[in-house]
Order: structure tokens, then C-alpha cells, then sequence
């Protein structure tokens, strides 16, 4: 098991400038490309390139035997050009020569098939051998460019997980038992974890412990919960070899890697815990009209995991990617909403991969900053747009965005409800509940933070809790506390129904929860393929796909739903139970989004919120403030224009206009409001019907 280590200090990144640019490959192209590239860089606004990300090969060409010319050159060019350098430590992927000298670091499947050379990530990160060269390399590349004075931050690795996040072979196999005995301690421990007794399971010999391989049925799952645990840990370990060389050698230069937005094999909280810095990649899909509400939550995810503190969109697209069955390009103007999108959630940076496109390999049709017409090409134009208008939000830089409502973002509730194949329904897993309720409390007119599920809660008026499959005792006592302190809560289907080991709590759900909740779960009623049942709610009726449960409640809890229709009709479906001035509501059901926002609205309103009366998923807002100003973004998301409703006059960055009551604004448009701090947040609604009045 890993010891986490938090930073002892947070390292600020060496950029005097909200930063713009992305990935830059120049060891594919000549030198004289390289100075045409800076001049167009200039011309673009761009402040920070990522290098040299997939470079190891070329500057250890054979073992031992470095050549450092090439980046010593571009490094100095970019740094006389005022560019600065988010530096890779080019661990991203093994060279050919080390993997063939050790074929024994690549990985396995599930089925124990190695993995084979010629795409990226060919290791396995429990290997002491890819681990040893891996503190290696970085130290050299420490010890070579530590002092450059262009040098902003240094950028480990690169998405870690992205291909192999997981790994079967017998390496792991060794590492995985070693982590089992750090966590049960001896063999009683594991079975007794592990529930052996169930058809025969138990073990009598460490060396009889496997990672789970595929099998002739089902897997005991809480096998399978280690070694999801397990293997975000030991990629943890991987990232924290890193951290400790650029520590030791350059202790004042901050350090990340890029993350994944909601990425489900890694522990997030985990690995931010021991950064200075949090960086994203984000691809929302061109395709999908509505991809900008998944971002927001995956933003969101972003700027909490370091408490609020701005972070970095490392990636992005500057049009279609190469990695969908169908790359959709982005509309003229999506990429200059999409990119204030991320600034307005709490980015200190607009990055892209790449700057130039690939004239080969895997990502040739990738769009890119300036693509294959060159500065002709409509994404340099648009880019080159977007980066000398960045420099009006400079004020921006350093704010924190205001947020009266959390999510709990749990990666063992979400592991638990995925990875384990005797679950009553598949339907029902934790990103499909966070992303629904997200969707309803965004269109409702709310940007939402994330937290643990054992808090802090207290700056938030209200905590959502989608699903939380495994609880314990620590979560529900942090739950109670925000709830007395008037605080509330609304937790959602499947919660509180197993402990860490996968066991059931006695009494069944919601567990540790219950007290809290005051209601009972007598059985899990999910619903059969082809039908919806309903809940009256209220004067509304509203649909339930999926998922409904059999609660009973306590006479002091109050029911505001009940199911209307089947086996269910006239039992309780979404409950609140008042303690003091807080709350703590149930919501037993699955809803579709416009059930959602029904549901959302009353309770919401009910916990002294404001909602928008007239919803439109296209039209968004968020504020992020300083000790004196609040800085309010007001994005379009759709093609027709939306008229937003300002609480306060103000000035809008962009364009140097006053802005009093209300702003249009167009197709694809943004305004960023200049005011001075509000008291309280401030909440910005609608004052005019559009194409796109939906959820």
C-alpha cells in the first residue's frame, strides 16, 4: 500500500502570464522549422510549450549515451523568444532498447497476453526494472535543465493510465500480494477481507494469491475492489519515484502531471495530494451539443482537488481529435468557448495538443494550433485569435471560482459499482449517477465543486451525494456534522450498502447512513429493460428508468415523492428529513433529466437556493473572484443567441463595454463581467426564451 505524502509546500509555476500554447514535438521537424515555428508562435500569443514529452529515445539513443544537443537548442530558442517550458522528464514511454533488453517490464492482460512494442506506455508500473531506469532518466534531465531559466515547471510522465492503468503479469502478481499483506497483515486478515467462505475461496499460501485473471464465472469482488485500489496505488508509486528525484535535485521547481478529467482508474485525490499543481487534458466531444456539461464537471473535479487553487487545461483540441470512431471538427467559435469554459472554471491556462500537426504517425489527422495549411489553416487563425484575447483576462489569473454547491466524488464507490459483476443492475454505477445529477444542478444554474466523501463540506450550502455503494463510519459522521451545522444534504440511490471489504452493513442500506437519513432499504427494485415506472411529485409526474428502491422512512421524515405507479406505488421515493436549520434528503430512484430537474428545483429551493426558472443546457455562468472583484463568465454554448440577467453592472473584459441588467449574447459567445465583489455569490439568470429551452 502507498503512503501518501502531501506536499510540504505548494510551488508556484514560473509564468508571469495566464498560460497559452500546448504539446510541441520539434524533434520532429528541422531546425529551420523550429524558428519558423517561433515566429508564429509569437504572432499567436503564445507564453508555454510542453517538450519533450515522447523524446527518450532520441536523447538516450542507446544506453548510457545521451544527446542532449537537439533540446539544448530548442530550449534556448524558446527561452529567447520569451516561451516558456513546461518541461517533460520523457518518461512517458520506454525505448525499443529497453524493453527488448527486458522483456520482462512489459505488460500483461488479463488473460496474460504481454502487451507488445510499438505504441506507447509499454510497461508494466510494478517493474523494478522500468522503475530504476525511470529515476534514471529523470534525474538526468534534473540534473541537465534544472537551472534553465526558461524552465516553468517540470511535467512527469504523461497521462498516466491512458493505456496500461492496470496490469496482470507476474510482477504484479508479486507487487499486489505485497500490497494485500501491507494492508490485512496475514493470511487471516485476507480471507476474513475477503470472504472467503463464499464457494470456497480461502487461501493458505500467499503465493497462492493472483491478480484476478479472467476466470470461469464471476470473481470474488472484493478481490476485485483491491486490485482496482492496488493498481492506482502502484501507478502512484511510479509518479511519486519521480517527485522525490526533481525534489531532491530541483526542490523549487514545481511539479504535475496531466491528468484525465473524470478519469476512473486513478485515484485523483490521491495523486494531487503529493503535486504542486493540477493539469488537465480535456477533449469534450464535437459531436455531442451538450459535451460542454460534462466538462464542467470535470473542471470542477480540477480546481478541488487542490481546495480550490487554479489549475492548468494542459491539452486540448484545437478541432477533431484521432482517437474516435468518427473525429467530429469543432465548429468555428467552439474552440474559443470551450477554452473560456475551462478559464471561467478555475484554468490559469488554455493549452492544445498539439502545436503542429503531425505530418505521421498515430495523430497525423489530430488537428492541431497550426495545422497541415499552416498559418493559412482556419485552427491557426482561430487560435492566433483566442491567444491575443486571453491577454485582456490577465486580471483573471490567480481568482478562485465561487461555488455554493459540492459533489462527492468517491473512487472506491465508483470502482465498487463498476468493477464487481454481481451487482442487482449494471445500470446503476457511479459516474452515470454524478453525471446526471451534475447535469440537473448545472442547468439549474449552479457550478459545482467536488469534495471527498469525508468533506470539508462546510463552505457549501449544499452537498450532493449521487451514489456512495461503500461507506463508513468516517463518512457518515462528516455528513451528520455538515447537516447539524446547517448544512444540507442529498444522497442518491445504492448508498451506504457495503463497507470497505464489500460486505453488506447489518440492516442493510443505507448503512452507516441511515441514522442520518432516517429511512430503511428494504430491497433494490430495479427496473426491466423496455419499462419506466414514475413518481408523483408534487403537482409533476416524473419518469424513472432503471433504478427505483423499496424505503421505508421515520415518521419525522417528511416525504416529498412517491412512486406512482407498479410493485412500488405509494411508497416513499425522495425523502427529507430536517435536523436543525440543515437537511438530509433521500433520492431513491433513477430520474430522467427533466425528472431531475422537478426533483432538483424543490430541494434546492427548499435548502435556500436560487434556481433559474427558465433553463437552457446551452447557457452557463460562473464567477471566479479575488479579494475584491468578481470576474463573471457568461458563455453560449449553442448556436443561438441567450440573454443573461445580471445582478450588478460591470465591464466586460473582452470587448471594454459596460454591462447593466441584462447582456445578449451570440452564437458561440462569451463576456466576462468585471464587478465589484458581491456578498454573495452571485446567481445569473434568463430573461428571454431560446431555440435550445431545454435540460
Amino acid at each position: 500500500m502507498t503512503e501518501h505524502r502531501d506536499v510540504e509546500r505548494i510551488r508556484e509555476v514560473r509564468i508571469d502570464a495566464l498560460a497559452y500554447g500546448g504539446d510541441y514535438n520539434p524533434d520532429q521537424w528541422s531546425e529551420q522549422t523550429w524558428r519558423e515555428d517561433i515566429r508564429l508562435m509569437k504572432e499567436a500569443g503564445v507564453t508555454m510549450v510542453s517538450l519533450p514529452i515522447f523524446s527518450w529515445p532520441q536523447l538516450e539513443p542507446e544506453p548510457g549515451v545521451y544527446d542532449w544537443g537537439w533540446l539544448d537548442r530548442i530550449l534556448d530558442l524558446l527561452h529567447e523568444a520569451s516561451i516558456r517550458i513546461d518541461l517533460a522528464t520523457a518518461t512517458a514511454t520506454p525505448p525499443s532498447w529497453l524493453l527488448r533488453a527486458h522483456p520482462e517490464m512489459g505488460p500483461s492482460d488479463s488473460e496474460g497476453h504481454r502487451l507488445e512494442f510499438g505504441s506507447r506506455q509499454t510497461y508494466c508500473p510494478s517493474s523494478p526494472i522500468w522503475r530504476e531506469n525511470v529515476a534514471r532518466m529523470t534525474r538526468a534531465m534534473a540534473e541537465r535543465y534544472g537551472e534553465h531559466p526558461g524552465l516553468a515547471m517540470w511535467h512527469i510522465s504523461n497521462e498516466y493510465g491512458d493505456h496500461v492503468s492496470r496490469c496482470w503479469c507476474p510482477e504484479s502478481a508479486r507487487h499486489f500480494r505485497r500490497w494485500l499483506q501491507h494492508r490485512y497483515g496475514d493470511l487471516d486478515g485476507l480471507n476474513e477481507a475477503w470472504g472467503v467462505n463464499v464457494w470456497g475461496q480461502r487461501y493458505t499460501s500467499w503465493d497462492h494469491v493472483e491478480t484476478p485473471r479472467k476466470a470461469p464465472g464471476p470473481i470474488n469482488p472484493t478481490q476485485l475492489l483491491d486490485f482496482e485500489r492496488f493498481s492506482s496505488d502502484a501507478m502512484l508509486e511510479l509518479f511519486q519515484i519521480e517527485i522525490d528525484v526533481l525534489r531532491e535535485v530541483t526542490p523549487d521547481i514545481a511539479v504535475t502531471t496531466n491528468f484525465m478529467s473524470m478519469f476512473r482508474d486513478l485515484d485523483y485525490w490521491d495523486f494531487a495530494a503529493v503535486e504542486d499543481i493540477v493539469t488537465d487534458d480535456a477533449y469534450p466531444e464535437p459531436a455531442d451539443p451538450t459535451s460542454h456539461v460534462g466538462a464542467a464537471l470535470n473542471y470542477g473535479l480540477m480546481r478541488s482537488l487542490k481546495g480550490g487553487r487554479p489549475w492548468l487545461l494542459l491539452e486540448s483540441s484545437a478541432s477533431a481529435t484521432s482517437w474516435r470512431d468518427i473525429n467530429v471538427p469543432k465548429a468555428p467559435g467552439k474552440i474559443r468557448v470551450e477554452s473560456l469554459q475551462a478559464v471561467a472554471h478555475g484554468s490559469d491556462a488554455v493549452m492544445f495538443f498539439q502545436w503542429r500537426q503531425a505530418k505521421y504517425g498515430q495523430e497525423k489527422f489530430h488537428s492541431s494550433m497550426l495545422g497541415h495549411r499552416g498559418e493559412k489553416s482556419r485552427s491557426y487563425q482561430e487560435t492566433k485569435a483566442l491567444g491575443l484575447e486571453l491577454k485582456k483576462l490577465e486580471p483573471v489569473r490567480g481568482t478562485r471560482v465561487r461555488s455554493r454547491v459540492a459533489l462527492v466524488v468517491d473512487w472506491d464507490s465508483w470502482w465498487g459499482s463498476s468493477a464487481v459483476e454481481s451487482l442487482p443492475s449494471q445500470r446503476l454505477q457511479w459516474a452515470q449517477q454524478a453525471r446526471a445529477w451534475h447535469r440537473a444542478l448545472h442547468t439549474l444554474g449552479h457550478p459545482v465543486d467536488t469534495v471527498r466523501a469525508t468533506g470539508p463540506f462546510e463552505k457549501y450550502d449544499v452537498v450532493v451525494v449521487p451514489n456512495l455503494y461503500i461507506a463508513e463510519q468516517p463518512h457518515a459522521d462528516a455528513m451528520r456534522a455538515f447537516v447539524d451545522g446547517g448544512g444540507h444534504l442529498i444522497v442518491g440511490p445504492f448508498s451506504g450498502v457495503v463497507d470497505t471489504t464489500e460486505k453488506v452493513h447489518d440492516g442493510g442500506a443505507p448503512g452507516p447512513l441511515r441514522d442520518l437519513l432516517g429511512i430503511e432499504v428494504d430491497e433494490q427494485w430495479p427496473i426491466a429493460d423496455g419499462l419506466v415506472e414514475r413518481v408523483a411529485y408534487g403537482t409533476a409526474t416524473v419518469d424513472v428508468p432503471g433504478w427505483a428502491e423499496w424505503i421505508e422512512a421515520d415518521a419525522d421524515v417528511e416525504v416529498r415523492g412517491r412512486y406512482a405507479s407498479g410493485v412500488l406505488e405509494g411508497l416513499p421515493a425522495v425523502t427529507r428529513r430536517a435536523r436543525g436549520t440543515g437537511s438530509a434528503a433521500y433520492v431513491s430512484a433513477m430520474l430522467t433529466p427533466d425528472g431531475m430537474l422537478t426533483v432538483f428545483g424543490d430541494l434546492l429551493g427548499a435548502a435556500g437556493l436560487p434556481v433559474r426558472d427558465r433553463v437552457d443546457v446551452n447557457a452557463e455562468s460562473v464567477t471566479r473572484a479575488d479579494d475584491d472583484t468578481d470576474y463573471t463568465f457568461l458563455l453560449n454554448h449553442g448556436a443561438e443567441p441567450v440573454t443573461f440577467r445580471v445582478p450588478a453592472s460591470g465591464v466586460d473584459l473582452l470587448t471594454g463595454a459596460d454591462v447593466a441588467d441584462a447582456i445578449e449574447i451570440a452564437g458561440y459567445g462569451v463576456a466576462v463581467v468585471a464587478a465589484p465583489r458581491a456578498a454573495e455569490i452571485p446567481f445569473i439568470t434568463l430573461t428571454t426564451s431560446t431555440a435550445k429551452e431545454q435540460a
